[in-house]
């Protein structure tokens, strides 16, 4: 096992001598990609110096007991020997599971779009509630949430609204969000107390930093108008409101959520580096005949991933058949036995491809 981590310890010391050099220091876009594939590699460096720790543990033990000069040496020496073998086991698990490739994006920060789709007014009410639930669940979990943009509607639902989730590893919990979400429900316009099945769809972005997608400011066509939707004293007063238009990729995004048009303006653009990333993720990934959709985390915003029925109390993830019946708790931002289950078999399905 610790021959298999060889070109990694390697290219690991290889990145901290290629850090220290001037040239590199200055070049932000190299620097920042080799100080992340070191962070991705320390925690096989580590368990493996841990293993070398280990063995060598071992081999005194049984060079002790191979002695056999002295009976209480070697009680002690027999103790050391099995609990280093313990260890060995344990940080060999540890290590088959480090090696397992890793989503690149799995420590950034995560730009989450919630739409409301079939259903009208209901399902706009909806995404109001996903995004309740994710608030929740980040404010429980140490993430930071911030408002991008949003488009309320009369009835404190959103046709849609985009935020950013800051916070470490915020990508490695929410990936497997994106998709289309099913409510089960009475919707509160129902007067007749039938239950309605809607939907909303979600799309989980990683950010991307200013230098690792650039963006040409002659291919923005950029538009201010004045903000407009439900609340906000400066609503209609101000203009604002920014909406942009990559015209290579035809791409727009549109931020009214702040007073100032500067601001929203970074923040619309924030938006765009993750969406130009999105799109040529999926170039590629379409470009390649042989690569096939994952069961766990495709991020196809048309695959029902998830139904909330609210009859029933329950909640079921169809990707990997995962139920429960504690849906107002997943509601009110208890979404980590979910998370877990579903980080959990992105993992077995990973070790499966890794061995074959």
């Amino acid at each position: 096992m610790i021959e298999k981590t060889r070109a990694l310890f390697e290219r690991y010391e290889e990145l901290s001598d290629l850090l220290s050099r001037p040239e590199i220091a200055s070049d932000a876009r190299q620097s920042l990609s080799l100080v992340r594939e070191q962070k991705r590699l320390e925690p096989i460096v580590h368990a493996r110096d841990a293993m070398i720790a280990a063995e060598r543990s071992l081999a005194d033990a049984e060079e002790i007991l191979a002695l056999g000069e002295d009976e209480e040496l070697a009680l002690l020496a027999a103790e050391e020997k099995e609990a280093a073998k313990a260890q060995l086991e344990r940080l060999e698990d540890e290590l088959r599971t480090l090696l397992i490739p890793r989503d690149e994006n799995d420590d950034k920060n995560v730009i989450l779009e919630i739409r409301g789709g079939a259903g009208g007014e209901e399902a706009a009410l909806f995404s109001a509630v996903l995004y309740r639930m994710y608030q929740m669940y980040c404010a429980q979990n140490g993430f930071k949430t911030e408002v991008l943009s949003a488009n309320e509607t009369e009835l404190g639902g959103y046709k849609e609204i985009t935020c950013l989730i800051s916070g470490e590893g915020a990508y490695s919990r929410f990936k497997f969000e994106s998709g289309t979400h099913r409510v089960q429900r009475v919707p509160e316009t129902e007067s007749q107390g039938r239950i309605h099945t809607s939907a909303v769809t979600v799309a989980v972005l990683p950010e991307m930093e200013e230098v690792e997608v650039e963006i040409n400011e002659e291919d923005l066509e950029i538009d201010t108008h004045r903000a407009s939707g439900a609340g906000g004293q400066h609503v209609n007063k101000t203009d604002s409101a920014i909406r942009i238009l990559h015209k290579p990729t035809g791409i727009v995004v549109e931020c009214q959520d702040e007073r100032s048009q500067h601001k929203n303006r970074e923040k619309a653009l924030r938006v765009l580096r993750a969406k130009l990333y999105e799109a040529e993720q999926k170039r590629q990934a379409d470009s390649i005949a042989s690569a096939r959709k994952s069961q766990v985390g495709s991020g196809d915003r048309s695959e029902r991933i998830r139904t909330y029925n609210y009859p029933q109390g329950r909640i079921t993830d169809h990707r990997i058949g995962f139920t429960a019946h504690n849906l107002e708790q997943v509601l009110n931002g208890k979404l980590s036995d979910l998370f877990e289950a579903l980080t959990t078999a992105d993992l077995e399905r990973r070790m499966q491809e890794s061995v074959g």
